[in-house]
């Protein structure tokens, strides 16, 4: 198919039939008539993800080789804008995949890995979630033990990994995990695409407190990952690691300010709409309070704020702690809306649920991507140019350290 993204206004004019063509794809009715994560519903997020990609326009950044429009930034800002509030809810479960995975192999991938892995990424063909965290390093993640020893073409796997999102239907994993533990903790760690769908991968979920199962842990017991799937070089995986959390952290810290401001769905940590909050103020009869007033207005112009740093490519955490900021913000505003009964809602109760999912859901902006101690630490050491807080470890072989096992 011919994309005329040689001329802005035709380009805009195409984005926009587009989406009236495929809005029947995304209606309450397609969407939302069967559970997450359910057979039917990955099989219309994969339905969706296909046509963006037919239509040209699911691989900006990418060579015309794998489908992609090449690097146009003017047409991916023009898509961007007209998608507002048009993308498919399904379009989330290809996040990882879009916005982590695939440009960590474009830019740092062999050869074979983006033959393999690229075309049927942005096509939809595979879902993809993050092998990162792990039980004993969280916050700390350069003391991860997951291991990958080399036999002959392919690396051997074994460990666990927790806090995955996604992992339940995922079809590929970009994972860390230490290749070399004579070296310190930061420099024996590879970053490499693997299988999900193998042996020796275990996924079990975590119910958290808003009763949804987003998370789950993951054990490795003799996976394994062929030795083109390597992203970078043997041992310099947290290099990688920390150029894929940059990418992590500007989708978390402004994607989410693009989406459906009317919509109401209980998935994914953005912030609650300043709209919603003042049609909640409405219906609860106190938009008149000048208190109130105030608060809605400082959640208003909060998130203006993340839209504004999001169009001058500030640091990404910067903009992480800004999302977290005003994700906390927004759902202590709501919960104040609803007065102190707001806590006994029933899940039968849609709009309460709603509500309440948020309030409780939002405490997990401050993890995601990185704490908010672990963003402050990055902007005043990779930022500001400050000095790195002291340690003893920096040039320990890892198998010498202590460790919680």
């Amino acid at each position: 198919m011919t994309v005329p993204y040689e001329d802005e206004k035709a380009f805009r004019k195409y984005v926009r039939e587009f989406f009236d063509s495929v809005s029947h794809m995304h209606s309450e009715s397609d969407g939302q008539s069967f559970p997450e994560g359910s057979p039917e519903r990955l099989a219309l997020a994969r339905k969706w993800r296909s046509t963006l990609f037919e239509a040209g326009l699911a691989g900006f950044g990418y060579s015309t080789h794998f489908g992609g429009l090449g690097d146009r930034p003017l047409c991916h800002a023009i898509f961007v804008e007209e998608s507002i509030g048009r993308m498919s809810t399904n379009e989330s479960l290809f996040g990882i995949g879009i916005g982590l995975a695939l440009p960590m192999m474009r830019d740092f991938g062999t050869h074979e890995m983006k033959e393999d892995l690229i075309g049927p990424g942005l096509r939809g063909d595979q879902v993809w979630c993050q092998l990162y965290s792990e039980p004993n390093a969280g916050s700390d993640l350069a003391s991860l033990a997951t291991r990958a020893e080399r036999d002959g073409d392919e690396w051997i796997v074994t460990g666990q990994k927790v806090w995955t999102s996604g992992a339940q239907h995922a079809d590929m994993a970009v994972i860390i995990a230490r290749t070399d533990a004579d070296l310190p903790k930061h420099r024996g760690i590879t970053m490499f695409g693997m299988s999900m769908r193998q042996p020796g991968v275990t996924v079990r979920p975590l119910r958290q407190m808003t009763g949804v199962a987003e998370f789950n842990e993951v054990f490795l017991d003799g996976a394994r990952i062929p030795a083109k799937w390597i992203i970078g070089d043997v041992n310099d995986g947290w290099r990688m690691a920390t150029a894929l959390l940059a990418y992590e952290r500007a989708s978390t810290g402004f994607g989410s300010v693009s989406g459906n401001r009317d919509e109401k769905k209980k998935v994914g940590r953005n912030p609650l709409p300043a709209k919603q909050l003042i049609a909640l103020a409405q219906a609860r009869g106190r938009h008149d309070d000048f208190l109130i007033r105030q608060r809605l207005a400082h959640a208003y112009t909060g998130e203006a704020l993340m839209k504004w740093l999001g169009a001058r490519k500030v640091h990404p955490s910067i903009g992480k702690l800004w999302r977290t900021k005003q994700g906390r913000f927004a759902a202590d505003l709501a919960a104040e809306l609803q007065f102190g009964g707001g806590i006994g809602w029933e899940h039968d109760d849609v709009e309460a649920d709603y509500w309440q999912y948020h309030v409780l859901n939002c405490r997990g902006m401050s993890l995601g991507g990185g704490t908010d101690e672990i963003q402050r630490n990055t902007l005043s050491e990779r930022a500001l140019g400050l000095p790195k807080e002291p340690g003893i470890d920096a040039n320990t072989p890892y198998r010498d350290l202590i460790r919680n096992v």
